[in-house]
């Protein structure tokens, strides 16, 4: 395993910067992309961004801007296998109408919420390096504790406010397959 990494970290040595987008975050419409740089023989750091300005039918929404620096040590080498990592985020949203599988936040599909979310989290993930050393896939999960403080709004009308409030919750922080290209 030693003398596999320190072959793997010599080949990608090219490697300092990469660009990528989140498949998952696609399938939401939002327009998403996000760079890593290496730091050193061991750390990246990689910053995302996503932005979803679309109202669809039944005025359904996930609008919102998000931010992401995320901060990953790579067990192996940086770019390729395991690694483990702290993130933050920072998002402006104003969703509601939207039914989401397996019973998740259950009351989005009867209402509007519309706010401000600043999250803090730990992430795992693993980077399949595909042919060439320019293209690879990468799985990352991440789960947290975020505070959010919002307006809920009553969904038939979508413009009547039933309150404010503030909460802290434990939530997923991150999750993705994404393709990413490296630059050098």
């Amino acid at each position: 395993m030693v003398l596999a990494c320190v072959l793997l970290n010599q080949s990608l040595k090219a490697q300092r910067t990469a660009i990528k987008t989140n498949a998952l975050y696609w399938t939401t419409a939002t327009f998403n992309a996000g760079v890593e740089t290496r730091l050193s023989d061991k750390w990246t750091l990689d910053v995302s961004a996503g932005y979803n300005p679309f109202t669809f039918s039944d005025n359904k929404k996930l609008k919102h801007i998000l931010i992401q620096p995320e901060v990953r040590y790579w067990l192996c080498s940086p770019f390729a296998g395991h690694f483990v990592g702290a993130n933050v985020l920072y998002s402006h949203y104003n969703a509601g109408g939207v039914k989401f599988p397996l019973g998740v936040f259950p009351s989005l599909e009867s209402h509007r919420y519309q706010g401000d979310l600043g999250a803090v989290g730990l992430v795992y993930g693993y980077s399949w390096m595909l042919p060439g050393k320019r293209w690879s896939i990468e799985g990352v999960v991440g789960i947290g504790y975020g505070i959010t403080h919002y307006s809920k709004y009553a969904c038939e009308v979508c413009g009547s406010k039933m309150g404010e409030d503030t909460r802290g919750v434990f939530m997923p922080t991150k999750l993705a397959v994404s393709v990413v290209y490296y630059l050098k």
